[in-house]
C-alpha cells in the first residue's frame, strides 16, 4: 500500500472513531426513552444497569468485603447512621447504560444531600470487568462504593398501608462531570418519575427498611430498567 492510501485509510478510521465518539458522548448518552412504571404495591428500579449486590443487613453488620481487611456497612454507603435492619440493592450503569435516574417509590422528597469524594473520586473499572467476565461477587476490590462523591436522596412514602423512607444513592464514578437532582425536599414524586442523573459510567444504590411482607425479586446479575423493573414487591 502507497502512502497516499495509507493516509487516507488511517484519515478515514480516526474521522469514523471520533465521530462515533461525539455521536456516544453528547447525543446516544442523554437519551431518554420514555418508561412505564408498574402499578400496585411494588418499588422500582431507580436505574438502568446491572444487580452488583442484593443484601439484609443489620445496622452495624458489614454488608460486603471489598477486599482484605476493607469492609462496607450502610453507614459508609448513606453517610448516616442507621438504626433498623436494611435491604440494600446495587446498580452499577455502564458508560452504555441510560443515565437518567427514576424515584423507586410514590412520595415525597425529604432531603437532598451531596457528599463529596473522602479522599478522591476512584474508577470503576475492577466493577465494569468482573461485570463484562461475569466474576462474582461483583463489588470486590470496588474501593469506590466507600470512597467516591455522592448525592443521597430521601423519599418518604407508604408501602402496604406502612410508612415506608426509602435512599436512593447516586455514586460518581472517577470521570463523573456532575451529579444532577431535579426534585428538591418538600417535592412529591411519582413511582418512575425521572429525579435525577449522574454523567458517565456510575453506580446507584437503593436502601429500604425491611418491612414485613417485602419479596426481594433482584438478585446479582439481574439487568434492570429505571422506572420499570421491579426490586421489591
Amino acid at each position: 500500500m502507497g502512502q497516499r492510501p495509507l493516509i487516507f485509510v488511517l484519515t478515514a478510521v480516526f474521522v469514523t472513531s471520533a465521530t462515533a465518539f461525539l455521536f456516544w458522548r453528547y447525543i446516544w448518552f442523554f437519551r431518554n426513552p420514555p418508561r412505564t412504571a408498574p402499578q400496585g404495591n411494588c418499588i422500582v428500579s431507580p436505574a438502568d444497569g446491572t444487580v452488583v449486590y442484593v443484601k439484609k443487613v443489620d445496622p452495624n453488620e458489614a454488608v460486603v468485603s471489598i477486599k482484605e481487611g476493607v469492609k462496607l456497612h450502610i453507614r459508609d454507603i448513606v453517610r448516616q447512621e442507621m438504626e433498623a435492619p436494611k435491604i440494600l440493592i446495587g446498580i452499577f450503569m455502564s458508560p452504555f447504560d441510560v443515565h437518567y435516574n427514576r424515584a423507586p417509590i410514590d412520595g415525597s422528597v425529604e432531603f437532598v444531600r451531596h457528599h463529596p469524594a473522602r479522599t478522591r473520586n476512584l474508577h470503576m473499572g475492577p466493577m465494569h470487568f468482573r461485570i463484562l467476565l461475569n466474576r462474582q461477587p461483583y463489588y470486590e476490590h470496588s474501593l469506590h462504593i466507600l470512597e467516591n462523591e455522592r448525592t443521597v436522596t430521601k423519599i418518604k412514602g407508604r408501602y402496604k398501608d406502612a410508612d415506608l423512607h426509602c435512599y436512593v444513592v447516586q455514586i460518581a464514578g472517577k470521570t463523573v462531570n456532575g451529579i444532577d437532582s431535579y426534585v428538591p425536599p418538600g417535592e412529591h414524586v411519582a413511582k418512575g418519575q425521572l429525579f435525577g442523573m449522574i454523567r458517565i459510567g456510575s453506580q446507584v444504590d437503593l436502601v429500604l427498611p425491611q418491612l414485613p411482607g417485602m419479596t426481594i425479586r433482584a438478585v446479582p446479575g439481574n439487568r434492570v430498567r429505571a422506572g420499570e423493573t421491579i426490586l421489591v414487591e
